[in-house]
């Protein structure tokens, strides 16, 4: 359990499909980690018995979330979402999307939270309509049988959010 690299969760899954044991996965960058990211991951495990992070390396959150991100490097952001004790590994990926860890792992579950599944052209007035389909792992998932699972997002949990806050209160220099 813990941080551990893509070639020891291969040489693990054999192991869970033996004692038919349900690997979920999930992936994000989990910066500045807040209450939203833990109830997302406590909702993740209660569909499985084997839950696994992929956690976005520096290089690719700044490829997704522009070159002032990640706040923390990545070793710190691992260290954090494997001391969950919801969490049971983390393994950190290079690629913008988690396609290649989906294909590599062929979780039983792939989660998500419902905000990665919006349109980004909806309107911000109109609740959002998640859509699996807008997910390019989904497409992986679906291949081999495995299922996608879609948690609510919690409105104003988000580390953006939590950024804007941070940077209104204590942005001004003192």
């Amino acid at each position: 359990m813990g941080i551990v690299s893509l070639e020891e969760l291969q040489s693990l899954r054999p192991g869970w499909r033996y004692e038919s044991w349900r690997l979920v996965l999930t992936n994000g960058v989990f910066d500045l980690l807040h209450s939203g990211h833990v109830s997302y991951l406590e909702q993740a495990r209660l569909l499985g018995e084997v839950l696994v992070v992929g956690l976005n390396s520096d290089a690719s959150t700044r490829h997704i979330k522009g070159p002032l991100r990640p706040l923390l490097p990545e070793q710190e952001r691992a260290t954090v979402v494997a001391a969950l004790r919801c969490v049971d590994y983390v393994t950190v990926f290079g690629q913008p999307t988690a396609e290649a860890l989906v294909e590599a792992l062929r979780p039983d579950v792939y989660v998500k939270g419902g905000d990665y599944a919006v349109a980004a052209d909806q309107a911000a007035s109109a609740p959002p309509l998640p859509d699996a389909d807008r997910l390019p792992e989904a497409r992986v998932v679906r291949a081999y049988g495995g299922q996608v699972v879609l948690l609510p997002y919690r409105e104003g949990h988000s580390t953006t959010a939590l950024i804007r806050q941070i940077v209104r209160r204590f942005g001004h220099g003192s």
